[in-house]
């Protein structure tokens, strides 16, 4: 029996499931770095990769922890930018700054940036996706509280195994010309007279 014990085996071990969702999930990550238009696996949408359903469940919320704590990152920088200089590394003034209580605030207040970091790419395996995840898609969610992501199912099954598929996508990524247009309604006709009352 498998009481109170949730997530998904997905057929593998406990290793090669968190491989799997490291894997999916810099995937993801990876769609919204710049690619020239004819490299080889460049993707064909920005921000959307084709799963499995149950997989694409799975890895969900560990794609919507890293957002939320690379947001946390951007936070803790942009505080860390208060007490920052602008003078070039090695010069003189750089030099009394590293020396004085402004540069202990700012090392106070970016170390919460660096830990964001480093815990990112724990999670994700992958420097490359961490960057892209910091620099690209989590300035983009700053406003909101969560739901970066949106799993929507296929109606064809894979092929090999009939297994169902579904698009695992952020949300807010989608453009106006990737839209299909809306349908045109006609106007409803008026409703008949009835010819008792005549």
């Amino acid at each position: 029996m498998r009481h109170r014990r949730k997530g998904r085996v997905l057929g593998r071990s406990p290793s090669h499931q968190r491989a799997l969702l490291r894997n999916l999930a810099s995937a993801l990550m990876l769609t919204e770095r710049e690619v020239d238009v004819d490299e080889v696996g460049a993707p064909a949408t920005p921000g959307r990769i084709i799963t499995t359903v149950a997989k694409a469940k799975e890895v969900r919320p560990l794609v919507e922890r890293c957002i939320t704590i690379a947001k946390r990152g951007l936070a803790a920088s942009a505080r860390a930018r208060e007490f920052a200089v602008s003078a070039e590394r090695g010069s003189a003034e750089w030099a009394r700054w590293r020396k004085g209580e402004q540069w202990r605030k700012w090392a106070a207040a970016s170390a919460p940036a660096v830990t964001a970091r480093r815990r990112v790419v724990t999670l994700l395996g992958d420097k490359q996706a961490a960057r892209v995840l910091f620099e690209k898609i989590a300035p983009r969610y700053v406003d909101r509280p969560g739901g970066y992501t949106r799993i929507l199912k296929l109606a064809t099954p894979r092929l090999g195994d009939a297994g169902p598929r579904a698009v695992l996508e952020f949300v807010g990524a989608e453009k106006a010309a990737d839209r299909s247009p809306a349908p045109k309604v006609e106007a409803a006709r008026p409703p008949r007279k009835s010819k008792a009352g005549a």
